[in-house]
């Protein structure tokens, strides 16, 4: 009886030790000064997960207006609501944001007090799509790593807005009413580690001044767009994934070499007006041009290089890297050129 009275403590023992040190890590793992300091205070209009202490979900409940947010909250849930200003009153003791999500509300940019967005010195995503701004909001916490402004009525950039936004990796500004004047020589200026840029579907005519030096992924897709500058992309020596998919673009806008760029390894130029394949790269991997007024395909023209050269390569040789061509909704009738497949020996997939 005492050997068994014995084992249920210990085992009592051990449970309550391992739920304690379970606590104390989700505490631990909190990070600012001291756990004792937090308590689990929670928005009555919220939800606040016991298992994620750090998140506050106050999203699809009607709002129109942030509560005040509690001192331990990281990170922030606040779309599809009925919101429309930005104060600095509920962030008071949010001193430790990470992340900040007011998607799909009614925000302006008279909604945002001067200065609260800026106060928020910890804070590394912001995201405001789908609302009614009208400008890039300013000033920004300095760092910001994603800043998410899709679908607003944005028609403006405040001049330096992005100058101390050195950490920013993603700007998405798609879907809004930006015009060629709203992108100056400067529009750009200290976005050093900009990886993404996203300015589809706006008003577009010419290719924006100035991009980044080390933009890897630039999208402007359902835009105006009638020509590409000559040498435009020596400028953005890293640019990987180029999306120009529904534009203006004719044969007479392409430089001779304007796409032959051998950082490019996603070319998109479906729903243009092409009637020949541009030259490309060795280097290139997928390209888009689909919707176009393409009538024939010569594979001895279009091939990076020469077709008796290509016919020599080894399967481990240097041969062009052309995985994927996309070519339906042109006026091409299969079959595919013979000598197409002879240049491009890793394709996997045509399109006709």
């Amino acid at each position: 009886m005492t050997l068994k009275v014995y084992r249920s403590l210990l085992l009592l023992f051990l449970v309550n030790s391992v739920w304690t040190r379970t606590v104390r890590q989700v505490y631990d793992e909190m990070d600012p000064e001291h756990w004792s300091h937090y308590t689990f205070e929670c928005p009555r209009e919220c939800f606040c997960p016991p298992s994620f202490p750090n998140a506050l979900y106050c999203d699809n409940k009607g709002l129109k207006e942030i509560p005040a947010i509690p001192a331990r909250i990281w990170y922030l849930y606040l779309q599809n609501n009925l919101i429309e200003t930005v104060s600095e009153k509920p962030f008071v003791n949010a001193t430790h944001l990470r992340w900040i999500n007011l998607n799909k509300n009614k925000i302006t940019n008279n909604g945002i007090e001067s200065g609260v967005l800026s106060k928020l010195k910890r804070l590394l995503y912001l995201f405001l799509e789908d609302n009614e701004l009208e400008e890039v909001p300013a000033p920004l916490p300095g760092g910001l790593e994603q800043l998410r402004l899709a679908r607003n009525k944005i028609s403006r950039i405040p001049e330096g807005v992005f100058s101390n936004l050195e950490n920013l990796t993603m700007l998405d500004l798609h879907q809004n009413s930006l015009l060629d004047s709203a992108l100056q020589s400067d529009t750009f200026q200290g976005l050093n580690n900009l990886m993404q840029l996203n300015i589809a579907k706006n008003s577009l005519k010419k290719m924006p001044l100035s991009i980044p030096a080390n933009t890897l992924q630039l999208f402007l897709d359902n835009n105006s767009i009638e020509v590409i500058p000559e040498n435009y992309f020596s400028a953005i020596p890293k640019v990987t994934f180029l999306r120009l998919n529904y534009n203006k673009l004719s044969d007479d806008g392409i430089p001779t070499n304007g796409f032959n760029v051998s950082s490019i390894l996603d070319l998109q130029l479906s729903h243009n007006q092409l009637t020949k394949i541009p030259p490309i790269n060795a280097h290139l991997e997928h390209l888009h041009l689909d919707h176009n007024r393409i009538k024939s395909v010569n594979g001895t023209q279009i091939c990076p290089v020469s077709i008796a050269v290509a016919e020599d390569y080894g399967f481990y040789g240097n041969i062009p890297r052309l995985r994927y061509l996309r070519l339906d909704g042109n006026e091409i009738q299969p079959p595919i050129p013979l000598d197409i497949m002879i240049c491009f020996r890793l394709l996997q997939a045509v399109v006709i």
